[in-house]
């Protein structure tokens, strides 16, 4: 099997990664995911079917928290599929900090009566399935999904993502313009969610909600297409 680490910034790597999976997988939702996830890399960004997603979760180390929520859905460059949103709280396998509460907003009575991950894992490879996910900060999201799905079924959950903040990044943090503030003494621009979104004129949406951030993901990534690349970019330029 490839190694994922092999395929940051190599486009041909995850269609041959997919489909590796695909002939390996044990679990048959798994395999399903996998079977439907092969994407040419040049395909134009405006013919892919995309997934906004976010995970809340109980803290940012993989090993010591868990997911608390999902948020998901489906959008093209034109439109935002918002009636085929999907959101559900799900019950971590460790206790909630309180911390945690005061960001997400998700209290322990509501977790206790929610399902676990592995009860709802088939409908969420289902609905991602044929879709490319398009988050914000995909190391969390990658993380989280491929721990919390390799824990319930042996088997992890990786696949290649777009992911606002790393194009926000490019025009922010690495091109010409971001390395002359950057010699002026300037601060770095912020590439947060909702400071990334004001640049393009965005509302402004309250966040940690996993499905108002899926929404405000997939406005953004809209936006940055719209001013910053061309609907025919291929995927391959712009995943990772």
């Amino acid at each position: 099997m490839l190694s994922p680490h092999f395929l940051k910034g190599a486009a041909p790597g995850w269609p041959e990664y997919m489909a590796d999976r695909a002939r390996k997988c044990g679990n048959a939702d798994l395999k399903a995911f996998f079977e439907q996830g092969s994407l040419d890399p040049e395909t134009p960004i405006k013919r892919v079917p995309m997934m906004a997603m976010d995970l809340e979760t109980t803290g940012m180390d993989v090993t010591r928290h868990g997911i608390v929520s999902v948020g998901m859905l489906p959008f093209t460059l034109e439109r935002i599929h918002t009636g085929q949103s999907w959101y559900r709280i799900v019950r971590p396998r460790r206790m909630l900090r309180e911390e945690s509460v005061v960001v997400h907003h998700i209290t322990h009575s509501e977790v206790a009566d929610a399902p676990d991950l592995a009860d709802i894992l088939p409908e969420l490879l289902n609905r991602m399935a044929g879709y490319l996910p398009v988050v914000h900060y995909h190391p969390i999201e990658r993380r989280f999904l491929d721990e919390s799905v390799r824990v319930r079924l042996g088997e992890g959950l990786m696949c290649p993502m777009l992911d606002t903040m790393v194009l926000e990044s490019r025009w922010c943090r690495q091109s010409l313009r971001a390395r002359m503030r950057k010699w002026l003494g300037a601060q770095p621009l912020s590439i947060r969610l909702h400071e990334s979104r004001a640049r393009y004129n965005l509302p402004f949406y309250r966040g940690h909600h996993a499905l108002t951030d899926a929404l405000a993901t997939a406005e953004l990534f809209q936006a940055q297409v719209a001013h910053r690349f061309s609907p025919e970019t291929p995927v391959g330029d712009l995943w990772v």
